[in-house]
């Protein structure tokens, strides 16, 4: 039997298995097989390790168990589970090595279970486990969240004297937070007499998913050794929870000439939706520069952060510049997701569907989030008929579970159009009880169209939904409002008051220079108050002599007319528009981002002002991007 891959074996692996590759193999032990295939083992070379097996074979050499467990490593790390599990089996009385093997092998690939129901017939069998057991299985068990399996091989390696080995001790800690059984976990870390650098962490990584970041940052803090692991999981720690600007310093922290840990690309990919979060563009594109200059840029998961941050940060083009450098071969589901997303914030509706079909092209399936996205990008872009008709697909064609966000987006889509009715019977006829998004989008239908009645009954349901919701409060609100309804309104806030909900104050952040700077409606809290006040005391005169007429409905109080107008001028967008005409050159396109929705003045006053100022503007508000350029927003007015 000639050997194939001869040439291709380096020489030390070569004269190891030169006594097993001659054709008389007189005087060779059974035991050096097992040499061979250990040789071969992680080093991705299934077929020489199939061929080894064979000239085995015919030999005669009897499976011993010691010669299995070393097949199942190199099947295992060579990616043929199958072949690993069917000698494990084949074997009549397996030994500890072997268990440990195919126990290795099964976590690994993340045949939980399977892991699980081994380890219970190595414990039949009388052999303990060791500390090359423990940690795959107590792995699988934080794998599958079964907690009291987890506390019963705690138990197991207390009795064998392993719970305070550092490997074991730190898969123990990192069982119970992965189970959600922090103070276990922390119990158990603080009567560790030696820990490693991986038991800081996985308590870090639980504090952080349990919101509580200052315990994860105390810490970080007192760990004696950090490692990249470390300082990656208190930045995604950060991003998770919300916290971009404690993100990002900590991502400056950690590229100082002075640290001894550097970024890798996993890093880089959970500091990029921090930018996102926060619309930092700059601070976006300093971290590709970092990125490309330290070849950490061409990993497929960065390449899709990217899209995300840079589709969040309202440049849509250098979105689609990075997905297009993505290898076709290596575009996942989760890179067609983040650009289809994209196209959807964005209002580009078509586009969205246009890259739905590039991607069932190429044979990727889609699933929940893909439907989300999409679905959001035809309401946002009048495709009443393409949205329903992927809405009926998604079970029938593509056998996607409809959950109660896509029935939010179609009653979003419905009622953007003005099918208010058939919005509220869809929601009638859900297989599932309707989530406060569901009636959120049909409430602000209602409000779009100003149909009081539909609101009123959205508004019923989620103030039993979401009793803490200031926004639902001030929807309804406005409404009654802007009918004069006046009363209705006082006993609406009486009500908030009684429930103890606070409205959340709207806001709008500019970023210049790297810089972010916030404004609340009506602020004078900024050092250039002053310019800004007289930069907008201009502009309605400026505005009106080309058109622009103020929408008074939307200063809802119970005021004058020019009173009304006077508090339009303050809303938090403009003052942020306001600021970054007066502190940057002309032609430079202004990004503002808003925590509310835009009220219709602002988006009408806007239009005027980028005609006025020769200004590209991306607003970004709670649902979307709106770009205005020339007098005009990439909207068309839907939205």
């Amino acid at each position: 039997m000639k050997w194939k891959h001869q040439a291709s074996l380096r020489p030390a692996m070569a004269i190891l298995l030169e006594p097993l590759l001659r054709s008389s193999q007189i005087g060779v032990q059974p035991s050096s097989y097992a040499d061979g295939f250990r040789a071969f083992t992680g080093q991705n070379l299934l077929k020489p390790g199939k061929q080894l097996h064979a000239r085995m074979l015919l030999r005669g050499i009897r499976l011993t168990a010691f010669i299995s467990a070393k097949m199942v490593a190199m099947y295992a790390s060579s990616g043929d589970i199958v072949s690993a599990s069917r000698i494990f089996y084949s074997v009549r009385k397996p030994s500890p090595i072997l268990f440990n093997s195919i126990i290795r092998a099964f976590s690994l690939f993340k045949y939980s279970q399977e892991t699980l129901l081994i380890f219970v017939r190595m414990h039949s069998m009388s052999f303990r486990g060791d500390y090359f057991t423990y940690p795959f299985v107590l792995k699988s068990a934080a794998d599958v969240e079964f907690v009291d399996i987890g506390k019963c091989i705690h138990v197991l390696s207390m009795k064998n004297g392993l719970n305070f080995d550092m490997y074991v001790g730190a898969s123990l800690v990192d069982m119970y937070v992965k189970c959600a059984e922090l103070g276990n976990a922390r119990k158990l870390f603080d009567e560790m007499p030696v820990r490693d650098v991986a038991c800081w962490n996985a308590l870090i990584s639980g504090y952080m998913k349990d919101g509580a970041i200052d315990l994860a940052r105390e810490m970080f803090d007192q760990m004696p050794v950090k490692n990249v692991v470390s300082w990656t999981t208190m930045i995604s720690g950060y991003t998770q929870n919300g916290q971009a600007s404690d993100a990002l310093q900590l991502f400056d922290e950690m590229t100082k000439q002075e640290s001894e840990v550097k970024p890798n690309w996993v890093t880089i990919m959970s500091v990029l939706p921090a930018c996102g979060y926060s619309s930092a563009l700059e601070r976006g594109r300093k971290i590709h520069r970092f990125a490309q200059e330290h070849g950490l840029d061409s990993h497929p998961s960065v390449q899709t952060a990217l899209v995300g941050m840079y589709a969040k940060c309202g440049s849509l083009s250098n979105a689609k510049w990075c997905f297009d450098r993505i290898k076709p071969n290596m575009r996942y589901l989760v890179s067609w997701n983040s650009l289809i997303t994209a196209y959807a914030s964005h209002g580009r509706g078509m586009e969205a569907v246009q890259t739905f079909e590039s991607m069932i092209q190429t044979g990727i399936r889609p699933d929940g989030i893909t439907f989300t996205g999409l679905l959001s990008g035809c309401s946002h872009s009048g495709l009443v008929d393409i949205g329903l008709g992927y809405f009926e697909s998604m079970s029938s064609v593509y056998s996607v579970e409809r959950k109660y966000e896509h029935y939010a987006c179609i009653v979003d889509l419905l009622g953007r159009a003005g099918r208010l009715v058939e919005a509220y019977n869809l929601i009638t006829r859900m297989p599932m009880q309707p989530a406060g998004s569901v009636w959120g989008s049909l409430l602000a239908a209602g409000c779009r169209h100003r149909n009081l009645e539909i609101s009123e009954l959205a508004a019923k349901e989620l103030v039993i939904l979401e009793p803490q919701n200031s926004g639902n409060y001030v929807i309804l609100s406005n409404m009654y409002a802007e009918a004069g309804m006046w009363e209705e309104v006082k006993a609406l806030r009486t009500q908030q008051k009684s429930h103890h909900v606070k409205k959340n104050p709207g806001c709008s952040w500019i970023e210049i220079d790297g810089k972010a700077h916030l404004f609340l409606g009506g602020d004078a809290s900024h050092p250039q108050t002053k310019q800004i006040y007289e930069l907008l005391e201009e502009l309605p005169e400026k505005m009106k002599v080309t058109g622009y007429v103020p929408d008074t409905k939307y200063a809802l109080h119970d005021i004058s007319e020019e009173e009304k107008e006077y508090s339009l001028s303050m809303h938090s967008e403009k003052l942020a528009i306001a600021f970054g005409l007066l502190n940057t050159r002309p032609g430079i396109t202004l990004r503002v981002t808003k925590n509310l929705r835009i009220c219709g003045d602002c988006h009408t006053a806007i239009k005027f002002i980028s005609k006025i100022y020769g200004r590209e503007i991306i607003v970004r508000d709670v649902n979307r991007f709106h770009h205005f350029n020339k007098g005009h927003c990439s909207c068309g007015d839907y939205w």
